[in-house]
């Protein structure tokens, strides 16, 4: 096993078996979880979305794998450009995109039928210019103008584009990009000033879209805010209550794998509450064990930060794995009732496309840092981190 990580696998080994065992576990939960769906809708077919998500992984790893051969200065001098191509395609997805769930979250390829959700691609490319910019700012941190300029008007606008159609999403991208400014050593002052400045104007914004539907989901946010504080067992608490059902008939240790019995009632079984399925099926020492998974993925990306005598890489790692973390712990926290439906899918895990290759795509740039701190790879886009000791 050694010898395979080694000459095809490099670099953070724990990184590398949490994916693969997340990618082996989606397997069967995906299995688990859809198979009675697919033999009412495709034809008594029960693997339609097993095959369906073991073409989605094979792609996913290929991406990953691909990536984390990539030396981590091409995305330093990458992330401007990658930036300025995102932003006109999230402006694209929102004027044009597919809508799903009355929302134009999908860009469809002409003549291949592959849709995507350049938001997923946004995520990424955006951590990935703000850890560029935080690199280059560490001797002027108290600079107002150019962290208004190149850190706060990028990040904003970015998720100004992403917010009508899916604001968890938005939400999620702009808690990464703070907490990275915070880690970044950025002034406090500047930070919570624009931070509050930032709450009003989304505030403003969905009293706004309230007014005029079509400009984004806010009834929709309202009503899942509505849903969740009130008790009623309404139409709209019903995936809730299900989940909740799955969570409770789980118990400590489960009903064991493919027993799941919500799966038949809970909506999106395969997806935004797959984390209900584990519980159901495994137990809470399932759902136990997937979430240090995801902690597992962060403290691992922190070694390398520790390790790490650059700053780009550093913060990008963290960003990275923190974005996931955080949409991992997002989904779980949806799926026990801890806080409002976000349809956030659970990292590598849930049914996916687009989103399970661009996290896969992050893995191979974390795993890429990993990768080059073991070889010592030179880096002439930025001065090493000087040690004061």
């Amino acid at each position: 096993m050694g010898a395979l990580f080694d000459k095809y696998l490099k670099g953070d080994r724990v990184i590398w078996m949490i994916v693969i065992f997340l990618y082996l576990s989606s397997l069967l939960l995906i299995y688990s979880s859809s198979s009675s769906l697919a033999f009412r809708y495709h034809g008594g077919n029960t693997t339609y979305f097993l095959i369906k998500q073991l073409v989605f992984l094979l792609v996913a790893f290929i991406v990953m794998w691909t990536v984390h051969l990539i030396k981590y200065s091409i995305w330093y001098r990458l992330a401007n450009i990658l930036l300025a191509l995102s932003v006109p395609l999230l402006g694209i997805t929102l004027l044009f995109g597919r809508n799903l769930n009355a929302a134009s979250r999908w860009l469809e390829i002409p003549g291949l039928g592959i849709s995507f959700q350049s938001s997923d691609i946004a995520k990424v490319i955006l951590i990935m210019y703000v850890a560029k910019y935080l690199s280059q700012m560490q001797e002027n941190t108290d600079d107002f103008k150019q962290f208004l300029i190149q850190l706060i008007a990028p990040v904003a606008f970015v998720c100004a584009l992403i917010l009508p159609a899916n604001f968890s999403t938005a939400a999620l991208l702009g808690l990464t990009c703070w907490l990275m400014m915070f880690v970044g050593r950025v002034n406090l002052k500047y930070l919570f000033g624009i931070t509050g400045i930032g709450i009003v104007l989304v505030g403003a914004f969905i009293a706004i879209s309230l007014q005029f539907k079509t400009l984004s989901r806010a009834q929709t946010w309202v009503n899942r805010i509505e849903n969740f504080i009130s008790d009623d067992k309404t139409e709209g608490n019903y995936q809730l209550e299900q989940s909740k059902i799955a969570i409770a008939t789980g118990g400590i240790i489960g009903k064991g794998p493919g027993r799941s019995t919500q799966r038949n009632f809970l909506p999106h079984p395969y997806s935004d509450f797959i984390y209900a399925i584990i519980i159901e099926e495994y137990g809470v020492v399932g759902g136990v064990f997937t979430l240090i998974l995801y902690l597992m993925l962060l403290y691992r990306a922190a070694l390398l930060v520790k390790k790490s005598n650059r700053l780009f890489p550093a913060f990008l790692a963290f960003g990275l794995a923190l974005m996931l973390t955080l949409q991992a712990l997002i989904n779980m926290a949806v799926a026990v009732g801890a806080i409002p439906v976000t349809g956030q899918p659970l990292p590598l895990v849930s049914l996916g496309g687009s989103s399970l290759i661009v996290s896969s795509g992050a893995l191979g740039i974390i795993l890429g840092i990993s990768r080059s701190q073991d070889k010592k790879e030179l880096f002439d886009g930025e001065e090493p981190v000087k040690d004061n000791n």
